[in-house]
């Protein structure tokens, strides 16, 4: 049953930590700012639920899981607020590839708040791509 523990925390810890690369490459290989949070926040926070899984399970106390509950609970109430204004702001300051998105209901609330007219900034389908516009 040891064997058989320490392998499932092997497995869990290298799992977590292939996520957390891989969200690291992401950020270093997507093109563009949306892409790279969508990279950064995914895999992050499914990586850190599966190291501290094995962190539970290596320390084997009950004690501790209370605290990495709160750890992970944290990440995963934190990572979608904070992704959340990144995009907000890169979108604000022209940071956002705006001619890849599907939909641009971000552009009515910006341009109301600016003042200024809608530029036709009409949700498109999922069928029309940003081309056809």
């Amino acid at each position: 049953m040891e064997l058989f523990l320490d392998i499932l925390v092997a497995i869990l810890l290298i799992l977590g930590c292939l996520m957390s690369l891989i969200a690291g490459i992401g950020l270093l290989t997507f093109p563009d700012m949306l892409t790279r949070m969508h990279a950064a926040t995914k895999p992050q926070v499914l990586g850190f639920l599966l190291i501290f899984a094995g962190l539970a399970i290596y320390l084997r106390s009950w004690a501790v899981i209370p605290v990495l509950a709160l750890a992970w609970g944290m990440q995963l109430l934190t990572a979608p607020v904070s992704a959340h204004m990144i995009g907000r702001s890169g979108y604000r300051t022209k940071h956002a590839a705006k001619e890849t998105l599907f939909s641009d209901e971000l552009s009515l609330v910006v341009n109301r708040v600016n003042g200024s007219p809608p530029t036709g900034a009409t949700p498109m389908s999922k069928a029309e791509g940003p081309e056809d516009k």
